[in-house]
This record gives C-alpha cells, sequence and structure tokens, in this order.
C-alpha cells in the first residue's frame, strides 16, 4: 500500500523541511497553499523597485520546485472572509487571527485529503514558536477543531507531542522525527544544511500581512471609515501598496511611493478618481470615496504634489480624472511638510 500525504506550504523553512522528512522516509507527498489574499508572496516582493535584491518569486512555488512535488494552490479567499472578520478565538497582537487561521487550513486541508485518497496531513509547526496558535496547549485544540485529529502529523516536533496515527501505524518512523521547540531557527538551519538546502526564505520572516501593525493599522481604518467589517480582494490588495493618507472622512489618498507602484496603481484607473502630476515628475494616487468638490480635490493635489519633484514649487499642474474618466488640468500649490496634518497619515 502506498502511503501519501498532503503537506501544508507556506513557502517558509519550517514548511519546506517537515515535507522533505516525511519524503525522506519514501512516503509520497504533494503540497497545498491556501490563496487568502494576505500572503506577501507574488505582490509587493515583484512590484517594488526597492525589493531589487530580494528574489521576485512565489516562495511557496518555489519550495514545492525545491522538494520535486506537486503544488495545489486554491482560493478560498472568500471562505477565509469569516476568519478574519469573526475570529472564534479572536486577534493576536494586531489583526492576525492565528489559531482559527490554523483551524480553518488543516480543516481544509482535512476535507482535501477525503477528496482525493490521501492518508495524513503535513505541517511545519515548532510548539512554542509562536505566540497563541502554536503555543502546545493549542496544539490538540487545533487537530480537534479542524477535524484532523490524530492523521494531523507535525515533523518538526512531533517528539514532543503523543503520536499520532501516522506513527502508532507505522506509515512514519517516529524516530526519524524531530522534537523542535522554541523561537530559536537554528535546529531548522542546521537540519536545512544537512538535507543541502541553501536559499529559502528568511527563517520567521512569516507570509501573512495581518501579522504586520501597519498593514492592520490600515485595514482598521477601512472598516472604521466604511462602517462595517468587510471587503474584497482589492481592498486589501491595495492596502499593501503606496502611502495612505485620509484627510478627511470623505477620501483617502492612496499615493505611489515609487515606479513599480505606479504601474501597479494604473491598472485601478478605471475604478477610482485618480491625480497625476503633468508638470513635474511625481507619483500616481488613487482616490477612494465619493466625487471631490472644488475644495477636495484642491487638497487631494496638494497633498500629492507634496510627494512629487515639483514639491517646492510654486504650483504644480495635475491631470485630474473622475469617476466618468472625464479629464481635467488642475494647478495647486504644494503643502509644505508642516502643512500635512500627522494624523492624516494611515501609514
Amino acid at each position: 500500500m502506498t502511503i501519501k500525504a498532503v503537506a501544508l506550504i507556506s513557502g517558509g523553512l519550517d514548511s519546506l523541511l517537515a515535507a522533505k522528512l516525511i519524503q525522506h522516509q519514501g512516503i509520497e507527498v504533494v503540497g497545498i497553499n491556501f490563496f487568502t489574499g494576505f500572503c506577501v508572496e507574488g505582490h509587493t516582493h515583484a512590484i517594488r523597485n526597492r525589493e531589487g535584491s530580494r528574489p521576485k518569486r512565489n516562495n511557496a512555488l518555489w519550495v514545492a520546485e525545491q522538494l520535486g512535488i506537486k503544488l495545489h494552490i486554491i482560493d478560498v479567499v472568500e471562505e477565509y472572509k469569516n476568519v478574519v472578520i469573526n475570529p472564534r478565538h479572536g486577534y493576536g497582537a494586531n489583526l492576525n487571527p492565528c489559531l482559527d487561521c490554523k483551524i480553518f487550513m488543516i480543516g481544509k486541508a482535512r476535507e482535501w485529503i477525503a477528496q482525493h485518497g490521501f492518508d495524513f496531513i503535513i505541517t511545519g509547526e515548532v510548539n512554542g514558536q509562536r505566540p497563541k496558535s502554536q503555543l502546545r496547549r493549542f496544539m490538540p485544540q487545533v487537530a480537534e477543531e479542524s477535524g484532523a485529529d490524530d492523521l494531523l502529523l507535525r515533523p518538526l516536533c512531533a517528539k514532543n507531542l503523543p503520536p499520532t496515527r501516522p506513527e502508532l501505524e507505522g506509515w512514519v518512523d517516529r524516530e526519524q522525527l524531530k522534537d523542535f521547540s522554541g523561537r530559536s531557527r537554528k535546529p531548522q538551519m542546521a537540519l536545512a544544511a544537512e538535507f543541502g538546502f541553501e536559499d529559502y526564505a528568511q527563517p520567521a520572516g512569516g507570509c501573512c500581512f495581518l501579522t504586520d501593525k501597519t498593514y492592520s493599522v490600515k485595514l482598521q481604518d477601512l472598516w472604521d471609515n466604511r462602517g462595517r467589517r468587510e471587503y474584497e480582494l482589492d481592498d486589501i490588495m491595495l492596502l499593501k501598496v503606496g502611502r495612505h493618507i485620509r484627510p478627511s472622512s470623505a477620501f483617502k489618498l492612496i499615493i505611489a511611493r515609487e515606479e513599480g507602484e505606479t504601474r501597479y496603481l494604473s491598472g485601478y484607473r478605471k475604478q477610482f478618481q485618480t491625480i497625476k502630476t503633468v508638470s513635474h515628475g511625481g507619483p500616481l494616487a488613487l482616490i477612494e470615496g465619493a466625487q471631490l468638490d472644488p475644495q477636495q480635490l484642491e487638497l487631494a493635489c496638494a497633498i500629492t504634489g507634496r510627494f512629487s519633484q515639483g514639491r517646492d514649487a510654486e504650483s504644480v499642474e495635475f491631470e485630474f480624472s473622475d469617476h466618468n474618466q472625464d479629464l481635467h488640468s488642475v494647478n495647486v500649490k504644494p503643502l509644505r511638510p508642516a502643512q500635512i496634518d500627522p494624523e492624516w497619515i494611515i501609514l
């Protein structure tokens, strides 16, 4: 009988090593990656010029390539909304519903193995590595609430936990599993060297924007100003890009910080009012909100001018496009730094 396992692949070092440990025992392993819209990979690194020194790749796909396995990427954007908006177990330090997220993803993996005839699930979890979601006392809860129960194997810390069915049935040799614990990544890095892995995602780097304070502040601002906790995929993608400034409750500016972001935001021209400098080099700005009145438009242009090459000029010419895609020329004196209220800046 061929034993088959599915590994949750985030693109980090832990999931790479967990899958490799099981693959090393001759078990067939395939990867699964859930697309929620909140992951870093394949988005901000790809569009920012200042990320040029970092590999522009989707790390989950790259891990699968290193392991020589198939990777199934599953879109869970709509299902995942309830996890973010109404987490049963609350948030972490920011708007990260880590415990609910882990339960959700392992539960989806449990559904997947039942549908595809696989035997058990692998994750790269290490007890004590992350607060809440990977604390030892929560690990049985994750297995139970996800429905995975004893079909969930955590190869990197298995020796610190009760044996699972793959171990008890002899599908996996428990002695070849690990007893890693705590936040130090030195054991993982040593194991990576043992397997010959030299290039991998930065240990402890994480993948989810919801763990980022700056991103969480912008998401909370979005909810507060809409008066309801909801979002669409475009909303959460745009929160990753540009400088976000809200001069009033009526509108918000998303101002590109570099050429790569300007090109990306250009793809949203038909969905938003936009401002672009004409007389000087400068960024594209999206305007999120109702149709601007003349006073609001002047303020929006003056703020955008502050981040253009005409920041010290007496006047900067802008091209404004409204919701009807009608173009208007606007000449405004850019705001000086002292004129920008720090409370406007969302980060």
